[in-house]
Order: C-alpha cells, then sequence, then structure tokens
C-alpha cells in the first residue's frame, strides 16, 4: 500500500437483495475476497441475504474479518448473519451507522437500494463538512452507478456541488483499482 490512508477495515454499503443483474453478486463476492486478501476488515449491514450475504460470506471464506452491524429490528427482517466475526446489534439505524463509521477507515457503496444511496450520501455529505477525511467510494458495477453520476455532475454544472466536494466520491468500476486508489488518496484540502 502506497503512503496516504490506511486502510484496516473498510464499511461497505450495498443491498438486501440481489439485483437483476449476475454481476453484482460476481462482484460483491470479488471485494470481499480483495478484502481479506489484503487484510482490510469488513464492516457492513449485518445481513446475510442479499449482495450484503454474498460480501460477508466471501470475506470470511478468504479468512476476511467481518463486522456486521445490526438494528435489533431488522435481525429477521435481513436475516442477521449470526456467521459473523462480530455481529453487534444496535437499537437505531442512526446508531448503526454511527457505529459502522466509526469502526470503518473508508467507505464503498455497492449496488444496492435507497438504503445503500441514504448510506453513500451521508457519509459522503461527513466529508464534505469536515466530519471525517475517509475515502468514499463506489464501486460502479456494470454502469448501475452511471446515471446516478450523470446527475451528481449535473449538481455541479448548476452549482449545487462544488467540483473538489465531487471529487471526494471516488468512482471505479473495477474493485482492485478502486481499492488501490482508496488506499493511496491523500485527505483533499476542502476550503
Amino acid at each position: 500500500m502506497s503512503p496516504g490512508c490506511a486502510l484496516r477495515a473498510v464499511c461497505v454499503f450495498t443491498g438486501s437483495s440481489s439485483g437483476g443483474d449476475p454481476r453484482y453478486a460476481r462482484t460483491a463476492a470479488h471485494l470481499g475476497r480483495a478484502l481479506a486478501g489484503r487484510g482490510i476488515g469488513l464492516v457492513y449491514g449485518g445481513g446475510r441475504v442479499g449482495l450484503m450475504g454474498t460480501l460477508a460470506d466471501a470475506c470470511l471464506e478468504a479468512d476476511g474479518h467481518v463486522v456486521g452491524v445490526i438494528p435489533r429490528f431488522l435481525m429477521e427482517w435481513e436475516v442477521g448473519h449470526r456467521g459473523v466475526s462480530e455481529l453487534v446489534e444496535v437499537d437505531s439505524m442512526h446508531t448503526r451507522k454511527a457505529e459502522m463509521a466509526a469502526r470503518s477507515d473508508g467507505f464503498i457503496a455497492l449496488p444496492g437500494g435507497i438504503g445503500t444511496m441514504e448510506e453513500l450520501f451521508e457519509v459522503w455529505t461527513w466529508a464534505q463538512l469536515g466530519s471525517h477525511d475517509k475515502p468514499v467510494g463506489m464501486l460502479d458495477v456494470a454502469g448501475y452507478y452511471a446515471p446516478l453520476l450523470t446527475f451528481v455532475d449535473h449538481m455541479v454544472d448548476q452549482g449545487f456541488l462544488r467540483p473538489h466536494h465531487r471529487e471526494l466520491l471516488i468512482v471505479d468500476d473495477d474493485v482492485d483499482r478502486l481499492l488501490d486508489r482508496m488506499a493511496s488518496r491523500r485527505p483533499v484540502a476542502l476550503p
């Protein structure tokens, strides 16, 4: 790892569904194995279904360390993954996000639904406001995020998002390249 950001644990936001394209699950599994292979712990939403489960299982199968953080009321809904290295049950979604952020040195969004979007945008906003200087990554699997990225660039064009805040989001379509870029990223000096 080159000098930059020490990634000891990465929080991954993703869906409790597998989505409609098999490439999403293949990439989630690849990311899980890549994290384990680099000695980077996985922190995620604690579910054993959908892309969440695929990601966690692949990391565990590669001898990785996996921390799941799940609100008690979602244990049954998302079928909490009791096979992870550590399963942390919390009292609310707010506590879940704070706990995941505190345990992580960076964030990655895989494909997911509105929960994934909300989590991604919150940590990106925290970076914009200077609450943390951890890298925020987006894994654009099979162009899943292309329409959203077009809109994000539209926000820049319309003056609602500053270019240097746009640059806080590291986007790539390759797992290993994204992890390399996040690890080598130097904190962005915000005005």
